[in-house]
C-alpha cells in the first residue's frame, strides 16, 4: 500500500515537472516571437491601414482564423468530454446499420478478441447472431469459444405471442420466429456434436435485451416493441480491469447470469428434443416435448402442457 502511494506521488511529480517545462518553452517561444510581431505592426500595418481593400481582406482573414480556432477548440473539448463519458460507461463500440466505417471498426475489434473461452447469448431466436452476415465478429468469437450458453425466447409462449402483436403481420412473424428458432437449434446441435460444450435454455418472458457476451465484451441491443431487433442500434461495453465497477459490462453480465440461474427456465436436451425443468437444487422435476404437440394447451399451461416425466 505504501509502495502504491509512493509510486502515485512520484508519477504526479513527473507530470507536474513536465507541465512546467511545456509552459516555460511556450513562454520562451512567445518572447522570441514578440520582435517579429512588433516588426509586422510597425512596418506592414501602416501600409494596410492606408489600403481599404487590403484592410478588409486582413480583417476577414483574421476573423476566419478566430472562428476556426474557436470551432476547433470546441470540437476538441466535446471530443475529450465524449471520450471521458465513454470511458466511464465502458462503451468501446457502437453501430447503427452496417457501412464501411462499421466494418473498419470491426476489424479493429477483431484484434481485441484474440481468444474467447466462453460465449453467452440471450436473444429472441438467435438466428441473427448465428447466421446473419451482420454478426461476423460475434460468430468469429463463438467459433473460438469452448463453452456456449444460449437463452432463447420460447416461440410458443406468451412472451413471443405478445411481442409479434406489435409488429407488422403478426402471424407471419410468429411463424418466422419459430422457423428461426429451429434453425438455431440445428446450428447449436452441430456445435455440440463437434465437441463444444453447448447449453440451451428457453425463457417465457417478453424479450427485453439481446445480449452476446464474448470474453470481456458484451454486445447489447434493446428489443423495442414494434421494431425488429436487427434494425436497432448495437452497443459494445468492455470490462475495465483497473475499475471493474465502472461501466455497463458488469450489470449486463450479471443480468445474463441471473436469468441463466433462474430455475424457471428449462434446459433443452439435444438428444431427446425435450425441455428439462429443474428445481433450485438442480434436480429434474419435469420434462416436456419441444416443439409442443398442442399449441393452445401450451399457451394456457406453459411448460406443464407437454408433461412427460415428473419426479
Amino acid at each position: 500500500m505504501d509502495h502504491d502511494k509512493y509510486f502515485h506521488s512520484f508519477t504526479q511529480g513527473i507530470r507536474h515537472a513536465f507541465a512546467h517545462v511545456v509552459i516555460t518553452l511556450l513562454a520562451v517561444g512567445i518572447a522570441f516571437s514578440l520582435p517579429m510581431i512588433a516588426e509586422y505592426i510597425l512596418f506592414y500595418w501602416p501600409k494596410i491601414e492606408g489600403n481599404p481593400q487590403l484592410l478588409m481582406i486582413t480583417e476577414i482573414s483574421f476573423a476566419t482564423v478566430l472562428v476556426l480556432l474557436f470551432n476547433f477548440s470546441k470540437i476538441s473539448w466535446d471530443g475529450w468530454r465524449s471520450m471521458r463519458m465513454n470511458k466511464i460507461a465502458s462503451l468501446v463500440y457502437a453501430r447503427e446499420g452496417r457501412g464501411w466505417m462499421s466494418r473498419w471498426r470491426e476489424r479493429d475489434m477483431r484484434k481485441k478478441i484474440v481468444s474467447v473461452r466462453d460465449g453467452y447469448i440471450m436473444s429472441i431466436t438467435g438466428y441473427d447472431t448465428f447466421r446473419s452476415e451482420n454478426c461476423e465478429l460475434q460468430q468469429q468469437a463463438l467459433d473460438m469459444a469452448y463453452e456456449i450458453r444460449v437463452m432463447l425466447a420460447n416461440p410458443y409462449g406468451k412472451g413471443v405471442a405478445g411481442r409479434v402483436q406489435s409488429l407488422d403481420d403478426p402471424e407471419t412473424m410468429l411463424q418466422a420466429y419459430r422457423h428461426e428458432t429451429e434453425v438455431s437449434i440445428a446450428y447449436l446441435r452441430k456445435l455440440a456434436a463437434a465437441g463444444k460444450k453447448v447449453t440451451l435454455k428457453f425463457y417465457e418472458e417478453p424479450p427485453f435485451w439481446k445480449l452476446v457476451v464474448t470474453g470481456e465484451y458484451v454486445w447489447v441491443q434493446y428489443c423495442h416493441d414494434g421494431h425488429e431487433v436487427k434494425t436497432q442500434p448495437e452497443y459494445v461495453f468492455g470490462l475495465q480491469h483497473g475499475n471493474p465497477q465502472w461501466g455497463f459490462f458488469a450489470p449486463f453480465y450479471k443480468y445474463f447470469l441471473d436469468q441463466w440461474n433462474d430455475p424457471r427456465h428449462p434446459e433443452f436436451n439435444f438428444e431427446t428434443s425435450e425441455l428439462v425443468l429443474r428445481n433450485g437444487e438442480g434436480n429434474e422435476i419435469q420434462r416436456t416435448v419441444f416443439p409442443p404437440q398442442g399449441e393452445e394447451g401450451w399457451m394456457e399451461n406453459g411448460w406443464a402442457s407437454g408433461l412427460v416425466v415428473n419426479g
